[in-house]
């Protein structure tokens, strides 16, 4: 049974399926609105200032509350602007404390400020929409309607779409929602109107109605991006499949919909389809070239898909593009030039990770390149010299150490060596396991069995742990009818994994059912072309008279792994 090992790259496609991410072009038309404060936008007229003498008190005020926003003391920084906004009457102050309140969502200080504000400039348009978001982050939506009227008569589609994303904060969404349709009855004809309606109705719970709302608005603008990206979400809730059919079908009218696009591939991501999430990327970063985060994307997909000539050159323009996460970037860099039989460049770029979640990642890659060079001393002295930030990453650090000692073949050392890191970690899912491995080298099967049990007891859906405990007890012993249980239940929680497809595949081999035996086998081997998968493959095919094949496939997969100890024992044991 093979050691089970998970890259941290499959963390990181993982966030390639999230659906949150802001839109690569604004769907919103050019004029930017202006319900929410955010930042002021030109005035023609001049603001209509008190006459307030700048103190030295009033000075010491304004430095106090802008250096603890700075530092994020966000409290100290609002009640410090909205004393002087009440001391003085300005509407520059009254509108920063706003600003601060909002941040901080204290909804009811910012309403105290946009009054402030509006009274010291009554024909503030951006005054009245700041004191409207404050009473709708407190669910006072009659006290806020007739702002928002004004609103929408003057900014229109743009306004519509703020305001959904204000409702959108707030906590009734019943009364959002009957709001959103008091406002959009006077604007029939505006497919905002009715987009901002399918979100409020969504919100509320009420499905039926946002489709119908969704299909005015398809009606008067087909093709709208925003629109499509709120049915495939509608869709996706209940049936991906149907998400990505609309998707599909809405691309190929639509080609040149990046924001589509982006949602589809991270769907496909979602639904393991990763080869054609690939492509979906790969058709993003042509369309979109100076955007990093779709070349990163690219580039861990190829990674992925073993296409590593792609992911080198895909990694390297999101380096030359200043993509944000340095430490990721340079580990997944580090994996392509690995892969690539690139061992200085991938160290390079390993010496690049330096915090975070990649530092011990990228440490245990540089120890295993060091290790293969014969530098074992230098590899270990890496890894001792690296200073975890937790607990997590104190055990990542033990089991990159136990690694070199499993690729040195020192099994004792290892189970020694692992038996101390459990003591200071006794709970360690991920220790258990590799003593347990450790032991089972050693034919230590009551240790194999005290570790996996135990981890069974905390995990009771650890597919990994019933595959280890109930492979062992195959191997090593007579209790086939318990590794048969324990393999079942392994298969009912991971029914496609190659490792416990490959055990089962074993324990009908020592049944005798060599049928069953190779049918399990091949069916891993197809998902996987591990050594340990070929060298059970080989044997059983050898035992059916196919002495040929098994040959052929031990010699073939050699070629990959010619120091596997399985599938030089199995040509030791046939052919010695």
């Amino acid at each position: 049974m093979p050691l089970l090992r998970t890259l941290p790259w499959a963390a990181a496609l993982c966030l390639l399926a999230a659906c949150g991410q802001q839109p690569l072009r604004s769907p919103a038309p050019a004029k930017a609105p202006s319900a929410a404060p955010v930042s002021a936008p030109p005035r023609t007229a001049p603001e209509k200032l008190p006459d307030v003498a700048l103190t030295p008190q009033l000075l010491y005020q304004f430095l106090v509350s802008e250096i603890a926003g700075q530092r994020g003391m966000i409290g100290v920084a609002e009640r410090g602007y909205m004393t002087m906004a009440r001391e003085t009457g300005d509407p520059r102050i009254a509108r920063r404390a706003a600003d601060i309140a909002f941040f901080a969502r204290n909804y009811k200080a910012a309403e105290a400020a946009s009054r402030i504000w509006l009274k010291a400039d009554p024909d503030s348009l951006r005054a009245a929409q700041a004191l409207a978001a404050a009473q709708l982050g407190q669910n006072q939506f009659a006290a806020a309607e007739p702002a928002l009227r004004t609103l929408l008569s003057r900014e229109g589609a743009p306004g519509f779409l703020q305001l959904s994303m204000l409702l959108a904060k707030t906590t009734d969404a019943q009364g959002a929602y009957q709001l959103l349709q008091r406002l959009a009855e006077p604007y029939p004809q505006m497919p905002e109107a009715w987009f901002a309606l399918a979100q409020a109705a969504l919100k509320a719970g009420h499905p039926a109605a946002a489709r119908e709302d969704l299909t005015q608005a398809d009606k008067l603008r087909p093709g709208w991006e925003p629109a499509a990206l709120l049915r495939a979400q509608m869709l996706a809730a209940h049936s991906v499949p149907e998400a990505l059919m609309f998707l599909k079908a809405y691309l190929q009218r639509y080609p040149q919909a990046a924001d589509v696009r982006l949602v589809y591939a991270r769907l496909l991501v979602a639904a393991g389809r990763v080869l054609d999430a690939r492509v979906q990327f790969a058709m993003l970063a042509r369309q979109l070239p100076n955007n990093a985060e779709i070349a990163y994307a690219a580039g861990l997909l190829a990674l992925q898909t073993g296409d590593l000539p792609a992911a080198r050159d895909e990694l390297a323009r999101a380096a030359a593009l200043r993509f944000p996460g340095k430490d990721a970037l340079a580990y997944y860099r580090g994996l392509a030039d690995e892969g690539l039989a690139r061992p200085q460049d991938a160290l390079t770029q390993y010496r690049k990770a330096t915090r975070g979640e990649y530092l011990i990642a990228a440490r245990s890659r540089m120890a295993e390149i060091l290790a293969k060079e014969g530098k074992l001393d230098e590899a270990r002295a890496l890894l001792q010299a690296t200073r975890p930030a937790s607990d997590a990453q104190r055990i990542q650090l033990i089991q990159a150490q136990a690694a070199l000692l499993r690729g040195a073949k020192d099994y004792a050392k290892l189970y020694e060596f692992l038996g101390a890191g459990l003591k200071r970690f006794p709970e360690s899912p991920d220790l258990l396991y590799d003593h347990a491995m450790a032991a089972e080298k050693l034919d230590k099967l009551e240790v194999v069995e005290t570790d996996l049990r135990k981890l069974i007891r905390q995990q009771p859906d650890n597919a990994q742990a019933y595959n280890a405990l109930g492979y062992t007890l195959a191997e090593k012993t007579d209790r086939l009818k318990e590794a048969a249980g324990l393999l079942d239940k392994a298969l009912s929680l991971a029914p496609d994994d190659p490792f416990i497809l490959d055990s089962v595949g074993w324990l009908n081999f020592r049944q005798g059912h060599l049928a069953r035996a190779r049918e399990y086998l091949e069916r891993a081997y197809k998902l996987r072309a591990d050594p340990e998968i070929a060298a059970h493959l080989g044997e059983v095919l050898w035992m059916q008279g196919s002495h040929q094949a098994a040959l052929d496939l031990w010699k073939t997969s050699l070629q990959s792994h010619p120091q596997n100890e399985a599938l030089l024992q199995a040509l030791k044991k046939f052919r010695p």
